[in-house]
């Protein structure tokens, strides 16, 4: 195994395929998960997502190395060391590194990446350097930072700006400083996901004892497998004596002759912030129940006066049954009374309108507004629906489905509307009353040439014409005029009986229709307006979730 590879080392292998579809992933989990992500860790993903693009675009194959750690530790002297010139100033009391320094290998050039990079100071190294790796560093662009413990608010800050841009770090530390703890707690433990890429050096060496050097490289080890980089490898170097400056070289060849460094880097910082948004998502995404929808749908239709109407629909179909099976002699006071649904400007035929024409006054129906009753029951379902489907979820997202299963203002007060105006009450009339309105017609034509007759029989027996008139003609010992006449005042009414019977089942069976039509009605408002908008939430945690999982993998 190159010794560049510590621990898991997983993002050494990293192909240019692989890291753009994980940014690309990455980008799509920001999108998707708006607000409900953490705004610092969404702005930190934005930055990963412009960074790879950024320096997968830069051409040439550099990779960059950066010599980071506190002050006093020699990483200025370090530096002089790997480069074989005195390029960095070398202080003695106090911190001199103010701005970065960078020493390049090779040929290539590394002028657009060293702008990118922010670095004015920079320094071709001749040949290959002292030291004997195997291997080339042409194409190593080293790099020597501020220290990261600087009294300078100025120097810590440009350190931590170029370390989010370089491929490789290299810790440096000293005896004394080894277990500082801002450098293990705001560098180290922070770039944990970036084991890959890191490389960690005990230098100057040289002031300690053999067996003092193990200890304290032991000693280390343990504090990097605290930080979260278990396993870490310890070199020990020495400036003054040279000790450990050839394997440093040697690690440093591998990363180069690699060409994977950079794109490890990047995978790293994908990796690392897409397990922070990770926790801002749930593991799966809940759903809304039947019963819940069917406690949605049952308020809905409630505060929508879904039983009013079908109440309506029940009587006014009695009263037409009535007005045209009923005895024709009583028919006219049916049609005197006035009709349910006119009354509530639903009067059964297909009506259609706009949601314009809903907004207006004479585009709305007369129902009543709900009750506060009513009112309540609605809320408490949108509430059950917002508790069902976004309780599992972390409170961001939990609030956005809150949002989204309770409609502002009176808008699904007028959808509502709409919906019971613009659902068809029509309905053909059944067969049969036109079968019982022409019986009734028969009975009554019966009854009044049965009257007619009688009164032309009394009529001519005043004139005293009865022998002119014939017999009346009997059946039985009954003349038929009384028989038509009697007949027909009988057999109508009975037969209006037996319609308005019949009126009732068909009125039930009349409701059951309305009421299945309006609820499917309803149940679109509900859909459109508390259940889409839900579904559309869990949808984006969804495709969040999704994005963030391929982004880790990378």
């Amino acid at each position: 195994m190159s010794p560049l590879l510590m621990g898991r080392a997983q993002g050494a292998t990293v192909s240019p395929e692989r890291l753009a579809a994980a940014s690309d992933a990455l980008a799509a989990a920001v999108d998707a998960g708006g607000r409900e992500l953490p705004a610092a860790e969404s702005a930190r993903a934005a930055q990963v997502v412009t960074k790879v693009g950024q320096r997968t675009g830069i051409a040439g194959g550099h990779t960059v190395v950066a010599l980071a750690g506190a002050t006093g530790s020699g990483k200025s002297s370090l530096f002089n060391a790997l480069v074989g010139a005195d390029v960095a100033t070398v202080g003695v009391r106090r911190p001199t590194t103010s701005t970065p320094t960078a020493a390049v290998w090779g040929d290539e050039p590394a002028g657009e990446l060293l702008d990118w990079l922010g670095v004015g100071s920079r320094h071709l190294v001749e040949g290959e350097g002292p030291g004997g790796q195997l291997g080339t560093l042409d194409g190593l662009v080293l790099l020597d930072l501020p220290d990261v413990d600087s009294r300078e608010t100025r120097h810590r800050d440009e350190a931590s700006r170029v370390l989010e841009l370089v491929d490789l770090f290299v810790w440096v530390t000293d005896p004394q400083k080894y277990a500082d703890a801002r450098l293990h707690d705001d560098h180290v433990a922070t770039l944990a996901a970036h084991e890959a890429v890191t490389v960690v050096v005990l230098n100057q060496a040289d002031r300690l004892a053999a067996e003092d050097v193990a200890r304290c490289r032991t000693d280390l080890v343990r504090l990097m497998e605290r930080d979260g980089v278990p396993g870490a490898t310890v070199l020990a170097t020495s400036v003054a004596s040279g000790a450990g400056l050839d394997e440093l070289r040697q690690r440093l060849a591998n990363a180069v002759a690699s060409r994977a460094t950079a794109r490890a880097r990047l995978a790293a910082d994908v990796r690392s912030v897409a397990g922070v948004l990770g926790g801002a998502v749930a593991d799966a995404e809940p759903e809304v129940d039947d019963a819940t929808r069917g406690e949605l749908l049952e308020a809905l239709a409630r505060a929508a006066g879904v039983p009013t109407v079908v109440d309506a629909v029940v009587r006014d179909y009695r009263m037409e049954a009535a007005s045209r099976t009923g005895w024709p002699l009583s028919r006219w006071v049916h049609r005197l009374r006035a009709r349910p649904l006119r009354r509530l400007r639903l009067d059964g035929r297909d009506v259609r309108v706009t949601e314009s024409d809903v907004r207006s006054v004479l585009g709305r129906s007369s129902l009543p507004p709900p009750t506060p009753a009513a009112r309540a029951a609605v809320a408490l379902a949108t509430r059950r629906v917002a508790d069902r489907a976004g309780g599992p979820l972390p409170v961001p997202w939990s609030e956005a489905v809150e949002r989204a299963a309770t409609p502002a203002g009176p808008e699904i007060g007028d959808a509502l509307d709409q919906a019971v105006v613009g659902t068809s009450l029509h309905a053909r009339p059944p067969v049969w009353w036109r079968v019982v309105g022409a019986l009734q017609s028969l009975l009554a034509a019966a009854a009044l040439v049965g009257l007619l007759w009688l009164f032309a029989y009394v009529v001519a027996g005043w004139l005293q014409l009865d022998t002119l008139v014939p017999d009346v003609p009997r059946v039985g010992a009954l003349p038929v005029p009384f028989l038509l006449l009697f007949g027909g005042l009988l057999l109508g009414p009975l037969l209006a009986l037996l319609a308005a019977w019949l009126a009732a089942v068909g009125a039930r069976r009349r409701g059951a229709v309305m009421d299945a039509r309006l609820r499917a009605s309803i149940a679109r408002v509900a859909d459109a307006e508390v259940l889409g908008p839900v579904r559309l939430v869990l949808e984006r945690h969804a495709a969040t979730r999704s994005a963030l999982r391929r982004a880790a993998e990378v």
